[in-house]
């Protein structure tokens, strides 16, 4: 498993919203659809994650940037969609009691961005 810091995973997501598959938490899932868009936004430490129709916000996961320890890449499942983690604050150190305060499902691994001369098409 590869770990990220937090910062690193949410520029690097920030660019890649067309990516993204699933968000949510253990309490709810924000799933993709073709007339789906995913939006960022933020409020002084916490985040969000929003899918949108059209102009009407269909849902949201707000997350606690300062309650997210480190973000770790869990690895790629059969169908080729990649799960990463945000672990929790209150528990990082102890692996044991490792808490995924969120998760977030892209359709590639993290890489890191091309050259400014390469050209990445999404």
């Amino acid at each position: 498993m590869t770990t990220f810091t937090f910062e690193t995973f949410w520029q690097w997501l920030m660019r890649h919203p067309n990516c993204i598959l699933r968000a949510g938490s253990p309490d709810a899932v924000l799933y993709d659809d073709e007339d789906i868009h995913w939006h960022f936004a933020a409020d002084e430490q916490v985040l969000y994650v929003q899918t949108i129709r059209g102009k009407r916000l269909m849902g949201e996961l707000a997350i606690d940037s300062e309650r997210v320890a480190y973000v770790e890449w869990v690895g790629e499942e059969p169908d080729g969609e990649h799960v990463f983690e945000l672990v929790a604050e209150m528990v990082a150190e102890m692996e044991e009691q490792r808490l995924a305060a969120y998760f977030i499902v892209v359709s590639h691994p993290f890489e890191e961005e091309p050259a400014p001369h390469e050209r990445a098409v999404h």
